[in-house]
């Protein structure tokens, strides 16, 4: 199967941020005008802070420039994942059981592509959502997009 754009960069990007000491927990590259945006999010057990992010920045963005793999300009961006942090794999979901998570799907089940619920199970390359107390369980690779939500 053929790496995405992204899967290729957070191969590269992947052992600088450990190097460094941070976990990486994902990148992103969306679609934005004429320059391209590149998000890397990292985490540590203590946290994380500006100066780490800057520190991530300027090893990951000189990596970037001399192996030359994005065409034209860029921008690079590095922060934490946040209160209300986006998955990249079903695994990081693994600590959050009994959290509520908001997940978006390629493709429509019934006559909904987005979904809330009660994160109760990851197994595998699925995961299991109890949404309006009916527990739905979600193929990872039909999954655009979930994140934690913060409740208050």
């Amino acid at each position: 199967m053929r790496q995405t754009f992204e899967e290729m960069l957070s191969d590269m990007v992947r052992p600088e941020v450990e190097n460094l000491g941070y976990v990486f927990w994902g990148l992103a590259s969306p679609p934005s005008g004429k320059k391209r945006i590149v998000r890397i999010y990292i985490d540590h057990k203590d946290g994380v802070t500006i100066d780490q992010c800057a520190e991530v920045s300027r090893q990951v963005g000189l990596m970037l420039d001399v192996e030359d793999v994005i065409p034209g300009a860029f921008t690079l961006e590095v922060s934490s994942p946040g209160l209300e942090r986006p998955f990249f794999r079903p695994e990081q979901m693994a600590d959050y059981l009994g959290r509520t998570i908001d997940l978006v799907l390629n493709e429509p089940v019934g006559d909904r592509k987005k979904f809330k619920g009660e994160l109760t199970g990851v197994n595998g390359n699925a995961v299991t959502l109890t949404v309006d107390n009916q527990p739905m369980d979600f193929d990872w690779p039909f999954v655009k997009k979930a994140t934690l939500v913060h409740e208050f």
